[in-house]
């Protein structure tokens, strides 16, 4: 796991004579783009400070707006799309390609899913086992024991089932302070499990329960060392930490320290708390979504002499109905994005309509949120489909024209549209006044101008970043970052989410959404699922031919090498889910389950591009990942 406590110091730029050419070339060329959504930001980044960069992105103490683009491109007008026109005219310049593989999750084979975990007699049993682990919650009296109980629920994906006991049990725990003794009276691993799930829950728990492990000098004592369950216990709960909590920072280090030092050194003899600690250093248990990893600790559990045979019967059960439920939805999304026919009428474009349904499993998994996952399933298809008219296939002059109809939505423009892209207007202009009229007619609000605008902003944030790659410009991390968080798409996929998961919708909560640059959970959302992308993609995306990344930008800004730009921008992923921690104490507007599905996004991001591109280009990890989650019962 990357060390996300490394400092960074701001390093002499490096340009050769061919950059600054092309940088020279780009001023010449690149205008002020006045037709940018309102929505592009700039702010300062001291590069040997990163926590202060995230801060300033997404603090609300700079929430200006403005319509210019980059200082350097200021005193040129963009060419106009007559002009652009008159030029391609005369040379049309040849299109890129992604080189995407087919998909190995066919019309066919999507339709011959079939699970026999529909049938009633399954449903009824998990009904049973329900009940039986209810009676387990309430048997257990020790305020310990339940809250290794309550871990167990979250980890094997059946925490849902029990929201009404968990939040009263942990509100007790939280109320009595039991884990807040004295040191004799506990130890590392029960104030540290205590700390971490309360903290999920919303209770601020205070990091000063961990001062009772530290010596005179104020550092960890180096005894704790011996309790390696302790310590990866302190490990997970570090991760939950806010800005300003150096004991938390501290315990980060320290744990880490010692946890990969055993693993190094093969002083782990526990086979199965070995692979755990492997897997909790590659990414922390805070940072995972619940359903996607449940299998793993389903089989984990099995494992154990202690296991209990109610709860691992339901993990196992639930799982398989959860997943049959997960296939009929499937098999319906995959019909309609054939009778769209974008597969066939795009060929350049990803057709990853299996990996489009895994992002909403880790946003939106359980059962009543069935109509949700489709719609968002949808949603997700069409932005990856219109990421890449923009990033692989469409011309400067196309991309700046279908900018150009979003923002005005006006039908009759599209005549002006190559055909590939009129498909793609009207496929989205459909889908749009689909769910407006949905929630006009169930809950009364007229929400297409919303819906349309969170589009314009997203499809003004593919045109600057087009506009980039052909006028061969590298922006600087803040110019590319005030984009970029916008051009990944998460303002788009929360509103959808937060429509479909909030009833009654109220007109002023809905009306926040006219200012969701300013709403910090939001863009700590936005962060997270950016930098995680550019993390997982951007070798290959520079292959293909594309924008630079935050770790490219960096680079060339500062001539940091490529191991140290990753660095700085795991450091800059670690600021961002501090806030996003904070958020979660805070007195939102929003409901729990939305600001749970925003952090959601972050971590499925994590999920999806942990080994590489999970999302765009076919690897044997997703593929594996794919099957235990979709296609693959647990026998």
């Amino acid at each position: 796991m990357h060390n996300l406590a490394t400092n960074f110091t701001k390093l002499p730029k490096k340009h050769s004579q061919k950059t600054k050419t092309k940088r020279e070339i780009t001023q010449n060329k690149i205008s002020s783009d006045k037709e940018m959504s309102s929505i592009i930001m700039h702010t300062a980044i001291p590069n040997n400070k990163p926590s202060k960069y995230v801060d300033n992105i997404i603090s609300k103490q700079n929430p200006r707006l403005r319509r210019s683009s980059p200082t350097c491109m200021r005193r040129h007008r963009r060419p106009s799309s007559l002009q652009l026109h008159a030029s391609y005219q005369l040379e049309s310049p040849p299109r890129r390609t992604g080189n995407y593989k087919p998909t190995l999750w066919d019309f066919d084979r999507i339709q011959s899913l079939n699970s026999v975990y529909t049938e009633e007699k399954y449903t009824t049993r998990a009904s049973e086992l329900i009940v039986q682990v209810k009676k387990l919650l309430e048997a257990e009296s020790d305020w310990f024991g339940q809250l290794e109980l309550i871990d167990q629920l979250q980890k094997l994906g059946l925490s849902y089932h029990f929201n009404e006991e968990i939040n009263q049990i942990l509100n007790s725990i939280y109320l009595e302070q039991k884990y807040y003794g004295k040191t004799e009276d506990r130890d590392l691993y029960s104030t540290s499990l205590a700390f971490r799930l309360l903290r999920q829950h919303g209770l601020k728990v205070s990091q000063d329960v961990f001062d009772g492990f530290k010596n005179e000098k104020g550092d960890f004592e180096a005894r704790l060392g011996d309790n390696i369950e302790g310590v990866l216990q302190m490990y997970e709960a570090s991760f939950l930490l806010v800005e300003g909590e150096m004991t938390m920072e501290a315990a980060r280090v320290f744990s880490t320290e010692i946890l990969q030092k055993k693993l190094d050194e093969g002083g782990v003899d526990d086979e199965q708390l070995s692979a755990l600690l492997r897997r909790s250093l590659e990414l922390p248990l805070h940072w995972c979504v619940q359903r996607p990893n449940a299998r793993w600790f389903i089989q984990a559990y099995s494992a154990r002499s202690d296991a209990n045979p109610a709860l691992l019967d339901l993990a196992k059960l639930d799982f398989n109905i959860v997943q049959a439920a997960h296939q009929n939805e499937l098999k319906q999304i995959s019909r309609w994005w054939k009778e769209t026919r974008m597969a066939e009428k795009l060929p350049f474009a990803r057709d990853r309509l299996v990996e489009n349904y895994i992002w909403n499993i880790g946003l939106l998994f359980e059962p009543q949120y069935g109509h949700a996952r489709i719609m968002t399933t949808k949603l997700f298809v069409l932005i990856t489909v219109i990421d890449d008219v923009f990033d692989v296939y469409g011309t400067l002059e196309e991309t700046q024209l279908f900018n150009d109809t979003i923002l005005r939505w006006d039908v009759e423009s599209i005549e002006k549209l190559p055909d590939y892209m009129q498909i793609c207007y009207l496929a989205l202009d459909n889908f749009i006044n689909e769910m407006a009229y949905d929630v006009l007619k169930e809950q009364g609000i007229l929400i297409i101008q919303d819906l349309r605008k969170s589009w314009s902003d997203l499809c003004s944030a593919y045109a600057k970043e087009a506009e980039w790659y052909h006028m061969g410009y590298t922006p600087t991390l803040d110019e590319y970052m005030s984009v970029s968080w916008i051009s990944i798409s998460a303002h788009t996929i929360l509103l959808w989410v937060f429509v479909l998961i909030t009833n009654p919708l109220e007109k002023e909560l809905l009306q926040k959404w006219d200012n969701y640059h300013q709403i910090d959970i939001i863009r700590c959302s936005a962060f997270v699922l950016r930098l995680a992308d550019d993390l997982g993609t951007s070798p290959f995306e520079l292959k293909r031919g594309d924008v630079p990344k935050a770790v490219e930008c960096h680079m060339n800004e500062t001539g940091a090498s490529r191991e140290e730009a990753k660095q700085h921008v795991w450091t800059m992923l670690w600021e961002t889910w501090k806030k996003m921690n904070e958020e979660s104490f805070g007195n939102s507007p929003f409901s729990k389950d939305f600001m749970r599905s925003a952090a959601d996004l972050g971590r499925q991001a994590q999920y999806m591009y942990q080994h590489g591109d999970g999302h765009g280009i076919r690897n044997r990890e997703m593929e594996e990942r794919i099957l235990g989650l979709i296609f693959d019962p647990i026998v």
